[in-house]
């Protein structure tokens, strides 16, 4: 096993990090500054698009962070962090780690964008304001799911957790307090007692 994780601190690399630490498998990490396509040219050559996370497992090479969590569990489990296809909670499962990204990190892209990347003449509040709405309005979801769950599925703790969670660690750096509402907060709360979160966190 060669696994290498291209990673800036606390972006979507986080995840695929996060799984590595609870998986408690080795790894070569690369630190890199953010954003990488811009302050560490020579990152293109591993990976084109010029984002993080980027995986290298042999000739493996993968770029999206949710899809790296479900190839670690898949690959080098058994773990109770994957959920699996005989289970109950699959398609939720499945559901919860597509609907991180797709839906959740999203928006928040851009308001990442449109306040802190983009030149001051070119950022956006309309933008920012409309996209904020948009994530807060998707995380009831989690609100609703927390009501009467500790963790999103099979009554464990699995890398949905690790990949919807990570949408509340982009929440607090770009200062979305709103979206800790009652449930999502203990929820949060219950994350952040895990080792391998505060390990990945400060990484």
């Amino acid at each position: 096993m060669s696994l290498t994780l291209y990673h800036c601190t606390r972006a979507r690399s986080m995840r695929p990090l996060w799984t590595l630490l609870e998986m408690g498998l080795d790894h070569t990490l690369v630190t890199l500054p953010f954003p990488p396509r811009v302050l560490h040219k020579e990152y293109l050559k591993i990976n084109p698009l010029g984002t993080v996370p980027c995986m290298v497992d042999g000739d493996v090479v993968m770029t999206e962070s949710a899809g790296i969590c479900q190839y670690l569990v898949d690959r080098y489990g058994p773990t109770p962090l994957a959920v699996r296809v005989d289970e109950p909670d699959y398609g939720a499962y499945l559901n919860w780690l597509h609907r991180s990204d797709a839906t959740f990190t999203f928006p928040q892209t851009l308001v990442l964008r449109y306040t802190r990347l983009e030149p001051e003449e070119r950022r956006n509040p309309q933008v920012v304001a409309d996209y904020r709405k948009w994530f807060l309005a998707r995380m009831r979801a989690v609100e609703e799911a927390t009501a009467t769950r500790t963790w999103l599925c099979s009554d464990r703790f699995t890398i949905a957790d690790i990949c919807v969670g990570y949408a509340l660690v982009l929440a607090t750096s770009l200062n979305i307090d709103e979206v800790f509402t009652p449930n999502i907060k203990r929820y949060w709360d219950r994350i952040n007692e895990r080792p391998a979160f505060r390990k990945a966190y400060d990484l």
